[in-house]
């Protein structure tokens, strides 16, 4: 069969669909790259009217309160001082699965917070596991296909899953996570959420520190087996959704230890791991984690559509003292989720009451789809202006981001990236039953594919750690 040339939607030739393309090789993504950008803004419009991701989800109000004092790091009014309490609301979801599939699935749990600041709406968007399977978001949509159906059958498939993974090395350690107990969480007062990404903080004399986010369960980490997951599935299909719900009604308020690791912005370039590196964590032992404050959850939303499914959380909405990194899946959330609001939601949605920040809120922008308020009245809709509109402050500007090399698209494959190390660590650290049942949690899987993907995998397995990949071989019969 011929080979087809890949191309845009304009029949333009794509020169690489696998790196984005960044200002040197640990730099940020440039918006000149036109294929990513166009390759996000249609995944975001692929479906109809739930989200394409995290469809399936329980949300709830609460407090984020100060517990330690980390002004030295960021200048950020919600951590101004120990006790300060700020409003948030939680939504939490499983990632794979429409919005009416069940919860107690083996997948990744999406773990999104709006923390309602005197500087704005700050969103920490992350997931229940501190790593993800890609770090570069070109790869992005073609890696939610394979967890999706497919065209003819409409049909989940495990081939598909094992196919990209077993051509993608960087996904091992993720998919360690997500095949070990941590796969299935007991409940969602039962599971850690992470910022994932590296961010940045910024301090009152405009430093940088690179930072990563923890939110540790205080009710500790329980997970179900695999037999106990599939037979609540055909019992409760909400059984996560329910638990939480009845948990905040009783006043069993469920709480978070919120921590942060910090790493000086100078220590970055020279450390061991590229530390914007999505598929990669810091070792507590390198950078130990840091007590900022206690989040906890108690109160239910009274209107599940009107809070829960209207709530839209964006990696773009930080404050004064939060920031980014060059993380390039990081870069194009940035983008990509605000993009997918707008759409899913219309112009306005930061507008909605769930969305709509605490603190007041001046800018140019009118008209649009469902604008529900006044408008701004008969307010100068442009700038600059003589009439006393709003002004920008150079008072909040951030310090320069260095960046070297020139504008390429960069294969993240080499050098001290070892996609191997960190999930052969993790393998090592489980005790021997966990070993074995993340092993036949792998199997289960791959025992479904062909022989041919079985090996492709071992290999890499075995590149982790050789009993990892032994145990593997076995189980499926290699």
């Amino acid at each position: 069969m011929k080979e087809k040339k890949l191309t845009t939607g304009a029949g333009i030739p794509v020169s690489d669909n696998q790196n984005s393309l960044t200002a040197g090789e640990r730099g940020p993504t440039l918006m000149q790259d036109h294929v990513l950008l166009n390759k996000l803004a249609h995944f975001n419009r692929e479906r109809i009217p739930e989200r394409v991701v995290h469809a399936k989800a329980a949300g709830a109000h609460g407090t984020f309160t100060v517990t330690g004092d980390i002004t030295k790091y960021t200048k950020a009014k919600i951590f101004s001082e120990v006790g300060k309490k700020t409003e948030m609301f939680g939504r939490f979801s499983t990632v794979a699965g429409e919005k009416g599939s069940a919860d107690t699935v083996r997948d990744v749990r999406g773990f999104a917070l709006k923390f309602y600041t005197e500087e704005g709406n700050w969103d920490m968007v992350g997931n229940n596991t501190p790593v993800f399977f890609i770090r570069d978001a070109m790869k992005f949509p073609d890696f939610i296909h394979t967890q999706k159906r497919m065209a003819q059958t409409n049909l989940r498939s495990h081939t598909m899953w094992w196919d990209f993974w077993s051509q993608v090395p960087e996904a091992l350690h993720q998919v360690t996570i997500l095949f070990s107990d941590r796969g299935i969480p007991k409940g969602i007062p039962y599971m850690n959420g992470y910022g994932s990404h590296t961010y940045s903080f910024i301090n009152a004399e405009n430093e940088r520190f690179w930072v990563k986010f923890h939110f540790k369960t205080k009710q500790g980490i329980q997970c179900m087996m695999q037999e106990e997951a599939d037979r609540i599935v055909g019992e409760n299909p909400d059984y996560h959704t329910q638990q939480l719900f009845e948990m905040i009604e009783r006043g069993e308020y469920p709480k978070w230890t919120f921590s942060v690791q910090i790493m000086p912005e100078v220590e970055a370039e020279n450390y061991r791991w590229n530390p914007f590196d999505l598929t990669k964590v810091w070792p507590h032992a390198d950078y130990p984690l840091i007590e900022v404050g206690e989040m906890e959850l108690s109160r239910n939303p009274e209107n599940y559509f009107a809070e829960v499914e209207q709530s839209a959380f964006s990696p773009a909405n930080v404050v004064p003292g939060i920031s980014f990194s060059p993380c390039k899946m990081l870069q194009a959330r940035i983008f990509s989720y605000a993009d997918a609001h707008r759409y899913r939601l219309g112009a306005n949605y930061e507008s909605l009451p769930i969305n709509r920040p605490k603190c007041p809120v001046h800018n140019y922008q009118r008209d649009g789809s469902m604008r529900f308020d006044g408008n701004s009245g008969a307010s100068v809709n442009y700038e600059p202006n003589s009439f006393g509109g709003p002004k920008a402050d150079p008072a909040y500007a951030e310090p320069p981001l260095k960046i070297s090399g020139d504008a390429d698209r960069y294969d993240q494959k080499r050098g001290v990236d070892d996609d191997y190390i960190q999930p052969g660590n993790l393998f090592r650290l489980m005790p021997a039953d966990e070993q074995q049942r993340l092993i036949q949690n792998i199997t289960s899987s791959l025992q479904k594919v062909s022989k041919e993907l079985q090996e492709k995998m071992v290999k890499h397995f075995r590149k982790a750690d050789k009993d990892y990949g032994d145990g593997i071989a076995k189980g499926v019969g290699l």
